[in-house]
């Protein structure tokens, strides 16, 4: 039987909890991409920097497609009422292949993804276990679909496969509790294990399913502090962007302009890739946006494709940032960041309502390596190419101006310059600020 979707595990390295955060797996046709990842021992700011991810995943939700939590799963004491629920869940799995829990059980798409999950955890269960025996398989099916309705609570309600989960698990010491983060990654979530006080002992196999990077020493006493959901009134959040900890505008439309000069100095968000091969030979150069403070790069996949290396280069400054980091992309949207290692000044994401045709527009890049050239122009429509929301503008891009910025005249980014039609004049389309919004999501404090 064919799945309803098919996960690929760990496709980019994960080496840091900012990038297990920010990362967005991709979702083409019905093959998700997730991560699953032990971080190993604990740094000396492990608690600040928790408490951090805490606050900026809380902002980040309020956006409806994000669910985030941290959890250390409980002793599984379940009530005489839900026993009967789940262990009549076990027998719906031997008979349909699907399972629901108690607060998704009516989405029946979700219980044969469930279901599917638990089966195949199931059998890796069996590789650790001798002799197992039909009521071991259904004690092991009761306490995934416990701990399932404990970490994932009511977000389950509006469980969809582009939906992205992040779920923090502090200390996984046990077979089942490890397997039951494997078994929420085929549901669609992002799990990364916090193995502060050791990590889990378990067969070869079994550890495998998992990435691994390492924090710092192990501490036997350390405990994290308890994890409170954060729920910012606006005030809040109105603080949180000023700190510079979020650089997505939430303006709608009707900001200040800027002329054409103050337009022009915004290149300094914008940089210069040259692509490398695995020869060292150069083998295309494009442009890419600063979005995010801790080096992300916004640019075009196909920029980034055939490269083993980009060099990147950032206007009045002298240094060359190498970097092998594609953090994500996606081959539909033409949309990729890479991540170098320096603090960066964003530019802010549209978030108004809509634009129109006739609108002034500034495009900034690096056309046949001619380094952040400035030209102007107008929105001259918007068109659908392979199902792809463009806009098309006439402000003047050449070759190497992929992954430049599309700027109104407020200075946001409305598009990521991503075509030109070598047979007309200034016929030029960008990928659009509402696809560029979603896909840099979380990539942005």
């Amino acid at each position: 039987m064919e799945k309803e979707i098919v996960c690929r595990h760990n496709v980019m390295n994960i080496n840091s909890l900012d990038t297990f955060l920010n990362i967005r797996g991709g979702f083409n046709g019905n093959r998700r991409d997730v991560y699953f990842v032990r971080a190993l021992g604990c740094s000396p700011d492990i608690e600040t920097k928790i408490l951090a991810a805490d606050q900026r995943m809380g902002v980040t939700m309020r956006g409806g497609t994000l669910f985030y939590t941290r959890v250390r799963l409980p002793s599984p004491l379940i009530s005489q009422e839900d026993m009967e629920f789940y262990a009549s869940q076990f027998e719906e799995l031997r008979r349909k292949h699907r399972l629901y829990v108690r607060n998704q059980n009516k989405d029946e798409r979700f219980g044969r993804v469930l279901g599917a999950a638990c089966l195949e955890t199931m059998e890796k269960y069996r590789l650790s276990r001798k002799n197992i025996t039909e009521t071991i398989e259904k004690n092991f099916v009761v306490k995934l679909l416990y701990w399932t309705d404990y970490v994932l609570g009511e977000s389950l309600a509006d469980w969809n496969e582009r939906k992205c989960f992040k779920i923090l698990v502090e200390n996984v010491q046990k077979e089942q509790e490890y397997l039951l983060c494997y078994m929420l990654t085929m549901l669609g979530c992002d799990v990364l294990v916090l193995e502060c006080q050791k990590d889990i002992s378990a067969m070869d196999l079994l550890k495998g399913l998992s990435g691994e990077f390492t924090l710092g020493a192990f501490n036997s006493a350390l405990q994290l502090p308890e994890y409170r959901p954060f729920e910012p009134d606006e005030g809040c959040i109105k603080d949180f962007k000023q700190e510079g900890k979020s650089v997505v505008s939430n303006r709608t439309a009707g900001g200040s302009e800027k002329n054409f000069e103050e337009l022009a100095l915004l290149a300094s968000s914008i940089v210069m890739i040259a692509v490398y091969n695995r020869e060292n030979d150069l083998i295309a150069t494009g442009s890419g946006i600063m979005i995010g403070r801790n080096g992300y790069i916004l640019t075009n996949y196909h920029v980034t494709r055939g490269g083993c290396f980009f060099a990147v280069r950032i206007e009045d400054d002298e240094n060359i940032y190498k970097t092998q980091e594609i953090i994500k992309y996606n081959s539909v949207l033409d949309l990729a960041v890479i991540r170098i290692d320096r603090q960066l000044k964003p530019l802010p994401v549209y978030r108004g309502k809509g634009l129109v045709r006739g609108q002034k527009v500034v495009a900034i890049g690096s056309p046949l390596g001619m380094f952040n050239s400035v030209s102007d122009g107008i929105i001259s429509g918007f068109r659908k190419i392979d199902m792809v929301d463009m806009i098309q503008f006439t402000a003047p891009i050449s070759h190497g101006s992929s992954g430049g910025a599309v700027l109104n005249m407020q200075g946001e980014v409305i598009g990521i310059s991503t075509a030109g039609i070598d047979e007309g004049q200034n016929i030029n389309l960008a990928v659009n600020y509402e696809d560029i919004r979603m896909f840099v999501m979380g990539f942005t404090g």
